[in-house]
């Protein structure tokens, strides 16, 4: 029923901000606890929407429910009903219009810091064998020095 589908909807809606207010110190900020970081590299991995449920976090249901309220309002992800789950997914869209280059940096940050405390071969892996330690089809973010 469209009309009931539509009830439901907009009685449900959670905050998020709009594209153009979406702030670097605030995104950073949110990207900085592991759990929240661990959170976006799952949305990163191919994964279109996820319900929060589907995170094996090493955190209490209210402490997982606080990390993901931090990504929304700090714009890193979208959240929505679907039935009773609220699913979440990245929007790398804004941030890639806002922040170019940011989530993509922070993500392979974390890639090669997870290949350090593991032995190091994710590290050389994501290298993608430059002697810069760029990742392959990655343009720098700055002129070379």
């Amino acid at each position: 029923m469209p009309g009931r589908e539509r009830r439901v909807r907009s009685g449900r809606q959670l905050e998020h901000p709009p594209a153009e207010e979406i702030r670097v110190e605030t995104v950073m900020h949110a990207l900085a606890d592991p759990v929240r970081l661990r959170i976006v590299r799952e949305l990163a991995r191919g994964h279109d929407d996820m319900a929060c449920i589907a995170f094996e976090l090493p955190v209490s249901k209210s402490t997982s429910t606080h990390h993901f309220r931090v990504l929304r309002e700090a714009g890193v992800i979208r959240q929505y009903y679907e039935g009773t789950s609220r699913m979440s997914c990245l929007r790398t869209e804004d941030l890639g219009a806002r922040m170019p280059g940011l989530l993509e940096a922070v993500l392979r940050a974390a890639h090669i810091a997870e290949g350090d405390a593991a032995g190091g071969s994710a590290a050389s892996d994501s290298a993608g064998g430059s002697p810069d330690g760029a990742a392959a089809g990655v343009s720098p973010s700055g002129p070379a020095s």
